[in-house]
């Protein structure tokens, strides 16, 4: 494995395929893209921007944006100047994006494309530069457009060392404030050339990228893996054009997380019931004919890799894309680990686990069962928490995840639910939560679902429904969700066993706290708002299904 460093891999593409497509950016519904060569001489020339600003070599620089062509340039340029990159969630708050931007002493935000600048920009202390776009609508003092005009490339871009520090993820803040995770160019480099090697991905890929690269998933997964593999990227426009983007885009390899499979598996349904869909099916000529149309139409028809990541994934939606075609990998990594991680293959796929270790990653399983790992692609540790760097390692220094598991055999590993998720029910049993609600989300009524107990005798399930939920009569609707308790419950222990399903009035959200940007449920926001009322649904409700 050659030690490399993602800028030597960009900056071998720009010599070898000056010509290749690099990035394509919708706009108004048109495609705009930059080759090789185009994106490297407005990289180059940004980096010289950086460098006339005199900060300090390896200073810290954030970088605010949905996924764009210009996220992946801005993450170049700043690493050709020979800064450390800071990148944020384009969906947080001016609240959230002034603690990051603080803790981590940015000296300069490279603003993108944005849904509600305005009420975000208030967030940036009048100490930080702001690099704006004009393409994008945000217009500051300095912007992209500006520098590209006024500065010549960059000729002698910085050399980066593996023992650098190359950036600093702030994680999305499941269980608090978030932290920020430091990355050595090592762990990016080996991360992506040991997963591009075990997992089969090909030479120059077609990649789609709409998840936030502020992600770690993302970042690896997609970006880094396509400036190693020397790929063209395309970005969806908007919300309402994403499946148009996708389908003109046709990737050969895709990462969605199950909330997104769930829609899609909407989306089919609403123009093929099950029932259609099992007659096509059924008829061998027919069949290939519907599963290509299929994957045709959701822009799947190249993709050679399909997985699926950053939340459980209920084995019933991974056996429907399956019956359709569509091999969905379940893979389970995190910030920590750089995703140097475990993977289900094409040719070594189990529903329900994660898959195997990539070479070179030891696992082992605390006495609580916690999964613990060791890999090249360890993180340094938090940035500026010392103390909380030395809790997430154990005395033989691996990586507490807080995540609980179990390993087979022959070594795929089952993820049985978070250390900290579990709670006691007032009969003192403890409960892990998890399991439970992978089973209810195969019920495709049901969008997302938070199995609560604390101070009630037996759990009861929180319940968001679906567009197809909220289309029922309220009667069909408590039929559908008996029928999943009555499904579920004789599975489980008896302490375990769900009293009932309370349906919640509103949407859980990322704009309103109770999702992280990366559509994890956010426990703990869910539990403050809704605790104190689960004796009144639980004691004085009647019924088995009750609405907030």
């Amino acid at each position: 494995m050659n030690a490399s460093t993602p800028l030597q891999q960009f900056l071998k593409w720009e010599k070898e395929i000056p010509q290749q497509l690099f990035v394509r950016q919708p706009f108004n519904g048109q495609w705009k893209t930059w080759t090789y060569q185009q994106a490297g001489n407005e990289i180059r020339r940004i980096a010289t921007g950086l460098k006339s600003l005199n900060f300090q070599a390896g200073s810290n620089i954030a970088l605010i944006s949905k996924n764009c062509a210009h996220w992946v340039m801005a993450d170049l340029a700043i690493m050709m100047a020979g800064h450390v990159s800071v990148p944020l969630y384009a969906t947080l708050t001016a609240a959230s994006i002034q603690q990051i931007l603080e803790h981590s002493e940015s000296k300069l935000i490279i603003v993108g494309k944005l849904d509600n600048y305005a009420a975000q920009k208030p967030g940036i202390p009048a100490s930080v530069a702001t690099l704006g776009m004009e393409a994008y609508g945000t217009m500051e003092t300095h912007t992209w457009e500006k520098w590209t005009a006024q500065f010549e490339p960059i000729q002698q871009p910085h050399v980066w060392k593996s023992n650098d520090l190359l950036t600093i993820m702030y994680t999305s803040g499941t269980t608090g404030k978030p932290k920020g995770v430091m990355h050595q160019v090592s762990a990016f480099d080996t991360t992506v050339q040991q997963g591009t090697k075990e997992l089969g991905i090909q030479m120059h890929p077609y990649i789609f990228s709409y998840l936030p690269m502020s992600h770690i998933a993302e970042r690896m997964g997609i970006e880094m893996m396509g400036i190693y593999q020397g790929g063209t990227f395309s970005f969806p426009e908007t919300l309402e054009s994403f499946p148009k983007n996708l389908a003109d885009t046709q990737p050969t390899h895709f990462f969605a997380v199950p909330r997104i499979w769930a829609k899609f598996q909407e989306k089919i349904l609403e123009k093929l019931p099950q029932k259609k869909l099992n007659t096509l099916l059924a008829i061998p000529l027919v069949s290939t004919l519907i599963k290509n149309k299929i994957k045709k139409g959701l822009g799947l028809s190249r993709a050679k890799q399909i997985f699926s990541g950053a939340a459980p994934i209920s084995v019933d939606l991974l056996k429907w894309f399956d019956s359709i075609g569509v091999r969905i990998l379940q893979a389970y990594g995190m910030t920590e680990d750089c995703v140097y991680a475990h993977f289900n293959r094409n040719d070594a796929n189990r529903h329900g686990t994660v898959g195997k270790p990539l070479q070179g990653l030891q696992v082992k399983i605390s006495g609580e069962g916690e999964i613990r790992v060791k890999c090249p692609g360890l993180t340094l540790g938090y940035y500026k928490e010392p103390e909380l760097t030395k809790e997430l390692f154990d005395e033989e220094g691996y990586l507490k995840t807080g995540d609980q598991g179990e390993i087979s055999p022959d070594g795929f590993l089952k993820i049985t639910g978070r250390v900290k998720d579990q709670f006691k029910t007032d009969k003192g049993k403890y409960i892990a939560p998890t399991p439970i609600e992978m089973k209810l989300l195969s019920n495709p009524d049901i969008e997302q679902v938070c199995v609560v107990g604390m101070g009630i005798p037996q759990p009861i399930a929180l319940t968001v429904l679906s567009a197809a939920g909220k289309a029922k009569s309220k009667d069909d609707l408590i039929k559908s969700l008996t029928t999943s308790l009555e499904l579920v419950n004789p599975s489980l222990e008896t302490y375990e066993k769900l009293e009932k399903m309370v349906v919640m009035n509103g949407d859980w959200t990322v704009e309103n706290g109770l999702l992280t940007p990366t559509m994890k449920v956010k426990r703990n926001e869910v539990e403050k708002i809704h605790l104190p009322k689960y004796p009144g649904w639980y004691h004085t409700q009647p019924g088995t299904v009750v609405w907030e």
